[in-house]
């Protein structure tokens, strides 16, 4: 059985300030220790499950941040970027039979421990379908359309509270609670190791790939701080400016779905200026 960790950071243990997950600072080179360290524990506890397979792909910022000396051996790691569906890549393998996001949190406009939505800052809220949508949903949106259950989500707390929105038969593990967006109670290694490992040992029951459904359209709608972000975004074709500060596209697939989204942000921070945003 194959398992693929999708790992970010900001729902890392131990991780609760921009300089935690910026790469190149010393906050990062830290953080980048503890990270690998909840990715070990959920290798360990999915193989303890009954997974002989775990795919690990690198999904934050540069996606260069695990250390591959440091990772457990009985997984692979894909690291780096661009990739074709960016933070869920190698869930179309069709040998996955189950999704673990780790490191997770809520998205922009929600309430949690660095809360954004693919862009640290610039983008305000985004919305699928209607229902305000983190990066988890998202995700989830599109493993599913592969037919790949979400089985483990691990993050702040308000991360698993989101989680049980969009994937409800997920397990979760919470490693820190929120206090703000840049503070939390946080549990150290020791007790977030045992706490992932377990959770993932249980995620395993949940694997295994459903039939691929039929793929379903999906209306997004981003929000950004400033108004002419959204006039940028709008040379992608099948974006369209719906409001002063808002753009919204329809695609036909939620693969098609994410693809737009990661066009939305690249041209969105290309035309961001360094002090007035």
């Amino acid at each position: 059985m194959k398992i693929l960790i999708s790992a970010d950071m900001e729902g890392a243990t131990g991780v609760t300030w921009p300089g935690d997950v910026e790469p190149g600072s010393a906050g990062w080179e830290r953080c980048r220790e503890l990270l690998t360290g909840d990715v070990n524990a959920a290798v360990a506890g999915l193989c303890a499950g009954g997974a002989d397979t775990v795919l690990v792909n690198d999904a934050h910022s540069t996606m260069r941040n695990l250390r591959i000396e440091s990772l457990d051996p009985r997984a692979t790691l894909i690291t780096g970027r661009h990739k074709d569906l960016s933070m869920l890549e190698g869930v179309e393998d069709p040998r996955v039979e189950g999704v673990v996001m780790l490191g997770y949190h809520v998205g922009a406009g929600a309430d949690g421990v660095l809360a954004h939505t693919y862009l640290p800052n610039t983008i305000t809220a985004v919305y699928v379908d209607g229902e305000l949508a983190s990066e988890g949903r998202l995700n989830t949106l599109v493993a599913a359309e592969f037919g790949v259950p979400v089985i483990l989500v691990t993050g702040d707390d308000r991360a698993c509270e989101d989680a049980a929105r969009y994937a409800p038969a997920a397990r979760t593990a919470a490693v820190k609670d929120h206090v703000s967006r840049y503070a939390a109670h946080c549990r150290p290694p020791a007790a977030t190791s045992a706490l992932i490992h377990e959770a993932a040992r249980e995620a395993v029951a949940l694997a295994g790939r459903r039939e691929r459904p039929a793929a379903s359209g999906h209306r997004v709608e981003v929000e950004f701080d400033a108004a002419h972000l959204a006039a940028a975004t709008t040379i992608i074709p099948g974006v369209v400016r719906v409001d002063t500060r808002r753009v919204a596209y329809a695609s036909e697939s939620a693969y098609a779905m994410i693809r737009c989204f990661k066009a939305v942000t690249v041209v969105a921070s290309a035309a961001v200026e360094a002090l007035y945003g």
